[in-house]
Order: structure tokens, then C-alpha cells, then sequence
């Protein structure tokens, strides 16, 4: 497909000054880097192999950081690269202050800060600090202290039930199915304590009401800023704080993890989670820089949510309800409720549309029901064809709002999910805890396609043997960024254009924004008095207005005709 652009593909060249040289004091006329970045989601496993044995690693992200320069992304966030067993994909950490051996070592993480600064890139790491891996020497060291011990006291160890102490201390439930509950064994092998883990089994939970744990963490946070980090993407937030005396919860018969319509759960969003990012913020504020705190908050209502906003925590928070909302008017209603619920506190509204945790864009699209779920199926069909063509119309819309837009690794080539992956090479441990009835999140962690016809599309250097630690389909030679580099119509060419295009254009560094009147499934708003976007979710055609030029479009245009799941960037004629 060819768009209607205004520029030619960009190419690669300087994309700016040094954040580094950029960092100073914030005064009021000062608007933060963050405000209006685009960030691109780098899942560390899955983005580049450097060494040849299948899992991708730090200096595999430093090779591909030409290619997101050139892509015009302002910064990356990078999933864990923590050393961890991998229970849960890195999300359980045994170590917060060094990097994982298949990824590479310290020094490469402070080189790949210094050199994605050095190409104008910003990095945001994930801080998964609700939890620990279980060969964490703080919880090793907990196992082989006795009971109601300091070192005990860093995690919630508690009492089981019953007259033996044989049941759960309460009915908690976790993310990943059962009972949020493990009991352990004492040291001469007889029954011991339970400890809670809200997810997997393999993650214990931290005890945040103990000053050891909040101490330690003040300086994790500043381990990580000294060297250089620009951002903490806070894992799971709402979990930190639990109603001390662990009543049980109130799951109205719904033993499904439904975090977002929780109200006064003992164990998520509890109110005095916000001392502790309050905290947090502080820390940040030791540091130039404008560095920034991204919370990841499903709780159950905009005004639950916008309490982590609060001008003294966290500074800007995932958008769950653009993300999961299907492709239809309904957008329409989010983008409204995201700016009203953000307006009285000033925060930033983010745009995401997919992460390492969703079913892949081009995927969900294509279905009948194109409400986000995370567990795939192959029995579910998806017209990919329709799926790629609402993908490019999104990624318009989501980049011409006003706030922060994340792009996930892949969705700028319009990779579909891989939902045929063989049961033995699954490894999400959503798919082991729901006795395999669900297959979990791995169909969107498939690593990504460079070059070539067929697996590993250079995602390995070439002649490795080992093979990608999540397997390839065959049918991605053209998705690869080498076939869409060359392809001036591609997913990844559109994305490259409209992503030069928001940052030369100043409208995009603005919060302006108004609606136009329009048809409830048109989408039509302004940014200030020189762009305008328009989408088009009616099923038909629509005439564009005449008195405005096409500046850029996801598909091409007929004449003044815009078509059905497309999108248009316009600016006025002269």
C-alpha cells in the first residue's frame, strides 16, 4: 500500500540534543521531555540476539538503536533486565541492582544508557518492586531465620488456618490462579509459615509497611538514576500496601483476578500506597533531568486512579481502557474520560495500545470482537488483512492525541500474535496455573523479524544454531524490518513518517485539543488551528472537507474519499 504523505521516509541522523545536555531545573514554563514523548517498548528477550544462543540481550538493543532512531522514537522502556529464574518473563527479580547474564553485565547497561543518550533516545526501566524472585538473598535469608524474625519481617509470612495451620491464612486469591498463599517447610522438614504472593508462586511478596524495605529501595532508585536511567515504570503498583491484619476479601463469588472493579480490597489499591509514592517521587526530585515515574495502576475508577497522580507522586500512568477498548466509537468515549479524569490534577494522559502483556494489535483487530483479552486461541479466527488496516489507522489516532504515546516492539510492523505455538515451547506461567486452559501472553513475545525469508530473520547473527527461545512462523519474511525498510507503503515506513512529522510539527508539543463536529463514528478533532486528525469508524466512505489537505493517511487515498478503518493527518489549504 502507498499513503498520501507530505515527507519522504525519514532516515537515519541526529534526532536532537543529549538528554543529558537537556537536564536542568523545572520552573513553570518548563514542559518535561515526557510530556509529549513517544516510547518505545523494548522486551529484552525478544528484540535482538548478539551472541547466537536464541535469547535476545543488551548489546543485541544497542545494535537496533539505529533503527529507533531512525524510527523517531524519543525513548525506550525496557522490560526487566534484572537477573531472574524467569518464573514469570523477568518479572521475578533476584537482584535489583545488576544485570541479568543472558542479557550481558552492568557495564553494558550503563553503555546502552550512554550511547541511547548519546542518539537523543531517553530510557525508562520497569521497577518490579511488589515482589521478589524466590533465590533472592533477602528471601533465602527469610526462609532460614525463624519465625517473626527481621529477616522474616521484609516479606508476609503469616499463621496458616485450621487447628494444624493446614489452610491459607485467607482467602486471597492470585493474578495467575489459586490461592495467593505458599506454605513453606521448616528446616527439619515439618509443616512451616505461609507467605503471600500475589502472582506466581515463585513471587513473594515484600512487606511495604517494614522502613527496611522502603530504605532499600530509596536506594535501588538511586543505584539506577546515578547511572544514568531517565524513568521507573512502576510494576503493578496498586499491590504494594496491604490492609494491615489481612482480613479476607470480599470477591462477591468472582474468583477471577479482577483488579479493575475491586472497591475496598484488602490486598489492592489500598490507601496507604501513596506514602510510598510519595517517597519515591521525592527521590526522583534529588535528580536533573525531569526524571520521570510511570505507574501501572488498574484499579476501579478514574478517581481511584488519579490519586497516584497527585502532583506529589507519580507522574503519569498507563492508559488500560485505550488499550482494551475494541476498535469501534467507543474510543471516542475513552479519549473523553482519560482527559477529564487526568484535567484536575494536571497529569499527562499516555496512549498505549499494546504491551508484552496483550494479544498482538494486527491480531485483536481482526476479530469479530476486538476487545482485548490475554488469553489466545487458534480456534478464534482473525481477518489479519482487516487487522493491519485498523492497525495503521490507530497508530494515527493514538500519536496525533495530545500526552504520551507507547509503541510495543513489533506493532510498528504490524506483527500479528503467533497463537499456534507448540504446548511444550510455551513458557508463560499463566498457561501451567490454569491447568492449560489458558495459553497466556508468549504469542505476543515472539522475537522480532530483521532480515530474511525465514526463521530466525536474522534475529540470531547469521550462522547461529541455537534456535529463538520463542519460535518464528514461517510466514514473516514479509514483515521483517529489512522488507519494510524497502517497501516505501509498510507498516513501518507509515510509522516512520507520522512519528517525523510529530516531532517536527509544533502542534504536536502542545495540549491542545478540540472536537469537530462529526457523525458519532467519525473521529475528528483538532490540534490547535493547523492540523486536524480524522478516523473512520463508520463502515463507509466519507468525504473529506475541501477546504483542508491531506498531510498524511494509512492507506491511499480515493480522491476526497477517506475509507472505512483509515485515518488522516490534514492541515488547512492555501
Amino acid at each position: 500500500m502507498n499513503e498520501s504523505p507530505a515527507v519522504e521516509p525519514s532516515s537515519s541522523g541526529p534526532v536532537g540534543g543529549r538528554p543529558d545536555e537537556a537536564r536542568g531545573a523545572v520552573d513553570s514554563s518548563h514542559r518535561p521531555w515526557w510530556r509529549d514523548a513517544v516510547v518505545y517498548e523494548v522486551y529484552p528477550r525478544s528484540f535482538r540476539d548478539s551472541g547466537g544462543d536464541g535469547e535476545g540481550d543488551l548489546d543485541g538493543i544497542r545494535a537496533g538503536l539505529g533503527y529507533l532512531q531512525d524510527l523517531r522514537v524519543d525513548a525506550l522502556w525496557i522490560a526487566p533486565w534484572f537477573p531472574s529464574p524467569m518464573a514469570d518473563g523477568g518479572y521475578d527479580v533476584s537482584d535489583y541492582c545488576s544485570i541479568d547474564r543472558r542479557y550481558g553485565s552492568l557495564e553494558d547497561a550503563v553503555a546502552l544508557l550512554s550511547e541511547a543518550h548519546a542518539r537523543g533516545m531517553r530510557v525508562i526501566i520497569d521497577m518490579v518492586a511488589n515482589h521478589t524472585a524466590l533465590d533472592h538473598p533477602w528471601f533465602t535469608a527469610a526462609l532460614a531465620a525463624p519465625e517473626g524474625s527481621p529477616e522474616r519481617e521484609r516479606f508476609v509470612f503469616r499463621d496458616g488456618r485450621g487447628p494444624d495451620g493446614s489452610e491459607p491464612p485467607n482467602n486471597w486469591i492470585s493474578a495467575f490462579g489459586g490461592p495467593a498463599w505458599e506454605r513453606t517447610a521448616n528446616p527439619d522438614g515439618t509443616p512451616g509459615q505461609w507467605y503471600l504472593h500475589t502472582f506466581a508462586p515463585e513471587q513473594p511478596d515484600l512487606n511495604w509497611s517494614n522502613d527496611h524495605v522502603r530504605s532499600d529501595f530509596d536506594g535501588i532508585l538511586r543505584f539506577w538514576f546515578d547511572r544514568g536511567v531517565d524513568g521507573i515504570r512502576v510494576d503493578a503498583a496498586p499491590a504494594f500496601f496491604k490492609t494491615p491484619g489481612l482480613p479476607d476479601a470480599d470477591y462477591g463469588g468472582d474468583l477471577r483476578f479482577r483488579s479493575g472493579e475491586w472497591v475496598g480490597n484488602p490486598h489492592w489499591d489500598v490507601d496507604d500506597v501513596h506514602e510510598i509514592f510519595k517517597r519515591w517521587r521525592r527521590v526522583a526530585e534529588e535528580y536533573d533531568g525531569d526524571r520521570v515515574l510511570v505507574a501501572e495502576a488498574v484499579v476501579a475508577s478514574p478517581e481511584r486512579l488519579v490519586r497516584y497522580l497527585a502532583p506529589d507522586e507519580i507522574h503519569t500512568a498507563f492508559n488500560f481502557e485505550f488499550l482494551k477498548v475494541p476498535w469501534d466509537a467507543g474510543l471516542r468515549r475513552v479519549i473523553d474520560e482519560t482527559r477529564e479524569t487526568l484535567a484536575p490534577v494536571g497529569a499527562t494522559a499516555t496512549w498505549v495500545l499494546g504491551s508484552h502483556d496483550e494479544l498482538r494489535l494486527t491480531t485483536r483487530y481482526g476479530r469479530a470482537d476486538s476487545s482485548s483479552e490475554v488469553g489466545v486461541s487458534p480456534d478464534i479466527p482473525s481477518d489479519l488483512a482487516l487487522g493491519t488496516r485498523r492497525v495503521r489507522a490507530a497508530a494515527l489516532l493514538m500519536l496525533a492525541l495530545p500526552g504520551t504515546a507507547y509503541i510495543y516492539q513489533g506493532d510498528e510492523l504490524g506483527l500479528p500474535s503467533v497463537d499456534d505455538i507448540p504446548e511444550d515451547r510455551l513458557q508463560d506461567p499463566i498457561c501451567e496455573r490454569s491447568g492449560h486452559t489458558l495459553r497466556g501472553r508468549d504469542a505476543c513475545r515472539v522475537p522480532l523479524p530483521w532480515h530474511g525469508d525465514e526463521p530466525p530473520y536474522g534475529f540470531s547473527p547469521d550462522g547461529a544454531t541455537a534456535q529463538p527461545w520463542l519460535p518464528q512462523p514461517a510466514g514473516w519474511a514479509d514483515l521483517t524490518v529489512e522488507a519494510q525498510t524497502a517497501d516505501p507503503g509498510s507498516t513501518l515506513n507509515l510509522h516512520r513518517r507520522a512519528l517525523r512529522l510529530r516531532r517536527e510539527l509544533p502542534a504536536f508539543r502542545t495540549d491542545d485539543f478540540a472536537w469537530r463536529e462529526s457523525p458519532t463514528e467519525v473521529l475528528d478533532f483538532q490540534r490547535g488551528p493547523h492540523l486536524r486528525c480524522v478516523v473512520n469508524l463508520s463502515g463507509e466512505p466519507i468525504t473529506l472537507d475541501p477546504d483542508w489537505d491531506v498531510l498524511l493517511s494509512s492507506v491511499p487515498l480515493d480522491g476526497p474519499l477517506l475509507a472505512h478503518d483509515t485515518a488522516a493527518w490534514l492541515v488547512p489549504r492555501r
